[in-house]
């Protein structure tokens, strides 16, 4: 029961309670007197002492010890109530104040809004200091993850430079240490040893296929005599050089070959055929003394300028650099010794004309077009500005064993060229 017997102190009586009820209206009706000073004895031990309820300037204003922040934040008098008014002039002035960052170890429990401003320092943390979600994190890093094993595997894919030189580095006549400023400097003079493509409209007994003749016949003379491979390739070099700047009438035409291919040999063999003996495979078509005048005008006419990077050294550092075999070397040399007869090749510089042969050849053993980034370094050619070059050689190749000039494919149809010349050609460059 409800009453205001003194027997029952549980219960509501005048003594307890800060209003009493009016039955009239339904209403407590506050109190006088020590009804005031009860209320705000309750409003300190529902906030804290000090500090005005629900329109707290720091919701930690009421710890203690340590975390307790002093100085930073007015205390508001025990005795003094609390109205709109106070609040309001309490949080404009903690707006001027800078805050210490709260202790992230103690929780902060949420008020409920009124129509008081509440200011929360935890509303000046800037967006960095806030952690990101562990959802987020491991999003990101499976997604870094992801993209560094696609990088990977590009990288693996990527086809390598190889290193041709590595192997060679113990042997001194491989010159590694000079090797690439060699063929700079060979890329760089390439051009002197280069002849225009129409000289031989300057020539008035002499054509083309005159021409043609005469170095097909002058590739069996170096089989027969086993003659380096740089004497045939310097051999055709003399000729054109020579053909270039000096009209020569039909009947001399073999001379000139023949002299060309005893300054060759000269300049490239250790052994070098007697004038007697070239005068014989001539079938005595000349005397000694003719072939020694022509010798004399050859050397002054090219000014004793022989050493001149032929296709041959371009040939042997392109090989390197596409890891050929023997059967690659010989087919490569084989294409490049059908290109030597045809005149419409002497527009390509040689080592054009290397690089172009070791394509075709590659091809036409693979039966697809093969060129490496390492052929491309050393080469200083890409596929595209080879294929002019290849689509001639292919053609060549194809029609190697009609007609009448077949000394280089009697050649490389022997035994120890490999049988090179029976190979396919890669018709599907054309």
């Amino acid at each position: 029961m409800v009453g205001s017997d003194e027997n029952h102190p549980g219960v509501f009586s005048d003594s307890n309670i800060q209003g009493g009820f009016n039955p009239g209206n339904g209403k407590f009706t506050a109190g006088m007197g020590h009804n005031r000073r009860a209320l705000s004895t309750i409003n300190r031990n529902i906030v804290g002492v000090g500090a005005p309820p629900h329109c707290a300037v720091n919701k930690r204003s009421n710890l203690s010890g340590e975390n307790a922040l002093p100085n930073k934040i007015p205390q508001v008098p025990a005795h003094r109530p609390v109205t709109r008014k106070f609040a309001a002039q309490m949080a404009s002035q903690q707006q001027n104040q800078t805050f210490p960052e709260p202790d992230q170890s103690i929780p902060v429990r949420a008020e409920p809004e009124d129509d008081c401003t509440i200011i929360d320092v935890d509303e000046y943390k800037t967006a960095s200091d806030f952690s990101v979600p562990m959802f987020v994190q491991h999003t990101e890093a499976m997604l870094e993850e992801i993209d560094r094993m696609e990088v990977e595997m590009e990288e693996a894919t990527e086809e390598p430079i190889m290193d041709i030189d590595s192997r060679d580095k113990q042997n001194p006549l491989a010159v590694v240490d000079y090797i690439d400023d060699l063929y700079a400097y060979y890329k760089k003079m390439e051009n002197s040893s280069c002849v225009s493509l129409n000289y031989m409209g300057q020539q008035f007994d002499i054509n083309e296929r005159m021409r043609a003749i005469l170095i097909d016949w002058l590739i069996e003379v170096h089989y027969k005599f086993e003659l380096m491979d740089e004497t045939l390739y310097l051999t055709v070099n003399l000729i054109d050089r020579f053909l270039a700047v000096q009209p020569v009438v039909r009947k001399k035409l073999q001379l000139v070959g023949v002299t060309a291919m005893l300054l060759a040999c000269k300049y490239e063999e250790v052994s070098v055929p007697v004038v007697e003996d070239l005068i014989l495979i001539s079938d005595k078509a000349y005397k000694r003394k003719e072939v020694l005048e022509m010798e004399k005008l050859m050397v002054n006419t090219l000014q004793f300028n022989l050493s001149v990077p032929t296709p041959y050294v371009f040939m042997r550092r392109f090989l390197k650099a596409a890891q050929s075999d023997k059967r690659l070397e010989l087919l490569s040399f084989y294409i490049i010794e059908l290109s030597l007869i045809e005149y419409e090749m002497v527009k390509f510089p040689p080592s054009l004309l290397a690089a172009a042969a070791v394509f075709t050849a590659q091809c036409a053993l693979s039966g697809f077009k093969e060129w490496s980034k390492t052929c491309v370094k050393h080469a200083n050619y890409s596929e595209d500005q080879l294929l002019e070059c290849s689509r001639l050689m292919v053609a060549f190749h194809e029609k190697a064993g009609s007609g009448k000039l077949t000394g280089a494919y009697r050649k490389y149809s022997t035994c120890k060229y490999g049988y090179a010349a029976r190979t396919e050609p890669a018709l599907f460059l054309l």
